[in-house]
């Protein structure tokens, strides 16, 4: 299994302060066969130049790109998943934090599971005040339950086989799918018959704090109900299953509207916390 690499794909965007710490939870990792590809979309501050100095320290380990503009995390994605040479791809934001046998207990799984090809976990959720919850998922999600617990599988933690992100396209490059391009890639995986598993342990800690509050505004969370539609027409449900769309762009319209502090309650109230 140590000879099997892995590619981790990450997306950077003015995440200066917050990248050392994520780089330094891949270095860690317990399962050390790697490549760490960052693709910085325009950042303003000095993320590009930090993410430049693991790669003059680490070499071959680190792959970095730069997009001329501010193109959106599903282009990023799609062009760091170009030079990926992994049999396996996994996911990580640049202000998040895998805990250290992450891919360990990931590529574990795929291995012994050979029908499987998309593996995450839950998350812990922490802000500068620390762990202050954390989410669950279904084990074995399938094609019903995008209906009511989309997304079905987290993001940022989970890992795939290369074989399915190409087959599929990777991400859909379409700007009316922004802050859901993993939803959309979950319907276009399931729709294709790829089968995935959340693993019960939590091994990915991701920063929730105000800051994530503000980029998910109205706009995108309208996003969100654009990917449940195309979604619905991937897996040609009946013309009566579209009723959910509407309840999804209910939810979503208030979840865009409602003050900050009310929904940072109801957010938290809403998770496990500690």
């Amino acid at each position: 299994m140590k000879t099997k690499k892995i590619s981790v794909i990450m997306g950077i965007y003015n995440c200066a302060s917050t990248l050392d710490e994520a780089i330094n939870s891949i270095i860690n990792q317990t399962y050390e066969n790697w490549e760490l590809i960052m693709c910085d979309d325009g950042s303003k501050d000095d993320t590009y130049q930090k993410a430049l100095s693991y790669k003059e320290k680490y070499g071959d380990k680190f792959i970095v790109l730069k997009n001329k503009n501010n193109e959106g995390l599903n282009y990023t994605l799609n062009r760091c998943l170009e030079v990926a040479t992994g049999e396996y791809v996994a996911r990580m934001d640049g202000d998040d934090i895998s805990l250290e046998t992450r891919f360990e207990k990931e590529i574990d799984y795929l291995e012994t599971h050979p029908e499987i090809a998309i593996v995450s976990t839950p998350m812990i959720f922490f802000d500068e005040s620390g762990d202050w919850g954390y989410s669950t998922q279904i084990a074995d999600p399938e094609k019903k339950d995008f209906i009511h617990n989309s997304p079905v599988h987290c993001h940022a933690p989970c890992m795939i086989r290369r074989e399915a992100y190409m087959s599929v396209g990777g991400y859909t490059v379409d700007k009316r799918m922004l802050r859901f391009e993993d939803v959309n890639l979950w319907y276009k995986l399931y729709a294709k018959g790829y089968r995935g598993h959340n693993l019960e342990e939590p091994l990915y800690k991701m920063r929730d704090d105000k800051n994530a509050y503000k980029r998910r505004g109205l706009k995108s969370r309208m996003n969100g109900v654009y990917v449940t539609y195309k979604g619905f027409q991937l897996f040609e449900y009946p013309w009566y299953m579209y009723r959910y769309v509407v309840v999804d762009f209910i939810k979503h319209f208030i979840k865009g509207v409602i003050p900050e502090k009310v929904y940072m309650y109801i957010h938290k109230r809403k998770q496990n916390t500690y």
